[in-house]
């Protein structure tokens, strides 16, 4: 009796493995929070450096519309206006959300409301194709074609704030449409009975109760895809013209946050002027993600209480 109460006792190897398994996820949760944390901490150390050590005005630095660090303006202070950049990020960033959400949508209802056999077997295979090409070849691709045809049809230089937005459509096209495609599979299938055994037609079923139905996870979808182009760098810095001024339309060569970092960042001495501007810049950009992913998390809340 007594062994056949210790072995009863005993910790079981599936309680241990359990047990091992909870640590290690523990553990795993641990590091990307100090991670995360680690990030934030360091950027925004290295950002706020330009406002309280090198005494620029914060207002001055998000409003102002000059960009040269090396040169002072007529108050004394260093020329360290970002609005130019911040001006052509959101247009970029925009203008593509803007261009590539209809694209999006008619291609997640047709691979999963018209023709889900074959538009999963064609549609599907390409889309994936487009996430795995590398940004250097999206850029490549845009110098090579995009500049010419806008510098062809539109006039100007061809570099500017269309071409990025020509390039970062087809960039997050996928995104949106892999999103898209999985919030309409979501979508209950007797919502669709019911619809149709009211008499309504394919086409009202679609446009009535599942785009109604699948909206919030669409918006997800488009502001997941803002904030993939809001961040992309190396493909729009070869189609925007990486000027540091006000975009006067859609033609003239113009620059986004992550443009003017990656060009200058490895020029300047860490602990400088320049050096903490490009920061702050980063600080803005790291703020600008934080704010689309709180963005996502709303819309994701309303959802689930629909």
């Amino acid at each position: 009796m007594d062994k056949i109460k210790e072995k009863l006792q005993q910790t079981s190897q599936a309680t241990r493995s359990e047990r091992r398994g909870r640590f290690i996820s523990f553990l795993a949760l641990i590091l990307i929070l100090v991670v995360v944390i680690a990030i934030f901490w360091f950027v925004a150390a290295k950002g706020l450096a330009t406002f309280f050590q090198n005494h620029i005005n914060v207002w001055d630095f998000l409003s102002g519309k000059t960009w040269d660090p090396s040169v002072k303006g007529a108050n004394g202070k260093p020329e360290v206006g970002a609005l130019p950049m911040i001006v052509g990020s959101f247009l970029i960033t925009l203008l593509s959300a803007l261009v590539a959400t209809p694209f999006a949508i008619g291609t997640a209802v047709f691979m999963n409301e018209i023709a889900p056999r074959n538009g999963a077997k064609i549609l599907q295979p390409v889309t994936e194709l487009l996430v795995g090409i590398p940004s250097v070849v999206y850029g490549f691709i845009g110098l090579s074609v995009v500049v010419p045809f806008v510098r062809h049809v539109f006039g100007g230089s061809g570099f500017g704030i269309l071409s990025g937005t020509f390039v970062l459509f087809v960039m997050i096209l996928p995104t949106v449409t892999s999103m898209t495609a999985d919030t309409l599979k979501s979508v209950p299938r007797y919502y669709r009975e019911a619809s149709l055994a009211l008499g309504a037609t394919r086409w009202q079923t679609i446009h009535k109760v599942v785009l109604r139905a699948a909206t919030p996870g669409i918006l997800t979808a488009i502001v997941f895809g803002m904030a993939r182009a809001f961040g992309e760098a190396l493909a729009v810095q070869m189609v925007v013209g990486n000027a540091t001024l006000l975009p006067r339309n859609l033609v003239s060569p113009s620059s986004t946050l992550t443009s003017v970092l990656t060009e200058g960042i490895g020029n300047t001495v860490m602990g400088s002027l320049q050096n903490n501007a490009l920061w702050s810049l980063a600080l803005v950009l790291l703020i600008m993600s934080l704010f689309f992913n709180v963005i996502i998390r709303i819309i994701g809340r309303k959802g689930e209480l629909r």
